[in-house]
């Protein structure tokens, strides 16, 4: 029977207890756990060593990736180090993936968004500057990606048990709305005619250009999108920043000020309500960017990175 096989990127002197702790933890779940101390990686003759590390993940279903205060080995062939590629490879190739980053270098690296480009700073936590320099683009992953700060091998453990077994209670939700398919399946062709059918008239600009556009206006992608990770109970719509500003309010989250942890100045950003953790971004692309409105798009122009969820560190709540 086929296991889930878990690979584990790290630094590896520095983290040696922590990999040992976590391969036997995978394997007690009935998982394969694949570490390159132990053997897991099969290595040829034919490209550099750190190529099979690459390529083993492509063979495996999820990656843990632990940032300690090592930059460890540079990678040949780029400016990053070989666990930070391999972080990377499983971004790019779209591996679910679990980013757990030491505490003491998590707070330190505060330090470090105040004195960039400020010549002649030592760090206490890490022995090389890259390393939050590498963190800096961790932390603006355009994605939702799980990035949680950690003391030992035990944190990572439990919120990892957690998390399987939340992707297992999913899987048996979807195993049974399989009779749902083909009627998604229906709707889904049905949706695509209508886009082209929209887009048609849109580009015909005959006199029911503005009838389609309101059309396209009340049933824009970012309502449903919104509302669904906001978790706002009720119908949301708007035709302006202020008024998207509006029910967030309404709905008890507030606004990320441009001096606090967390802001991104090509989105609108809100703390979710009684969260100091989380982050609700919108992106100002979805706006015209004279007088603030809406800009009507259809399904197939929207895109998933508009509307995101950020998470900012477990200790650093912003006020």
């Amino acid at each position: 029977m086929a296991k889930p096989r878990i690979f584990v990127s790290s630094t590896y002197y520095d983290l040696k207890q922590v990999r040992t702790d976590l391969e036997r933890f995978i394997v007690e779940q009935g998982y394969d756990a694949v570490l390159n101390e132990k053997g897991h990686i099969s290595y040829g003759s034919q490209e550099k060593l750190e190529e099979y590390c690459y390529k083993e993940i492509d063979q495996c279903d999820i990656l843990v990736s632990i940032i300690g205060g090592r930059y460890g080995s540079q990678s040949h062939e780029s400016e990053y180090s070989v666990s930070n590629k391999e972080l990377k490879k499983a971004l790019d190739t779209g591996k679910q993936v679990y980013i757990f980053v030491d505490h003491a270098v998590a707070t330190e690296y505060r330090t470090f968004e105040v004195n960039k480009g400020v010549s002649g700073v030592r760090y206490a936590a890490v022995d090389d500057v890259k390393v939050y320099e590498f963190l800096e683009e961790v932390y603006d992953l355009p994605k939702n990606n799980t990035i949680h700060n950690f003391h030992g091998a035990q944190d990572i453990t439990n919120f990892l048990k957690e998390q399987w077994a939340g992707l297992f209670q999913r899987l048996l939700s979807d195993e049974s709305k399989k009779k749902e398919l083909d009627l998604i399946q229906k709707l889904s062709e049905t949706s695509e005619t209508l886009n082209q059918l929209v887009e048609y008239l849109i580009g015909e600009k005959n006199n029911g250009e503005t009838a389609v556009s309101n059309i396209l206006l009340n049933n824009h992608p970012i309502f449903s999108d919104i509302k669904s990770k906001a978790k706002i109970p009720f119908r949301v719509f708007f035709e302006s920043t202020n008024e998207l500003y509006e029910i967030l309010y309404a709905s008890g989250f507030r606004s990320l000020g441009k001096d606090e942890l967390g802001y991104k100045k090509d989105y609108y950003s809100a703390v979710f309500p009684d969260d100091g953790i989380k982050v609700l971004r919108v992106h100002k692309d979805v706006f015209d960017e004279q007088d603030n409105k809406l800009k009507v798009m259809t399904p197939r122009e929207w895109k998933s990175e508009y509307v995101t969820i950020d998470i900012i560190f477990d200790d650093d709540i912003p006020f």
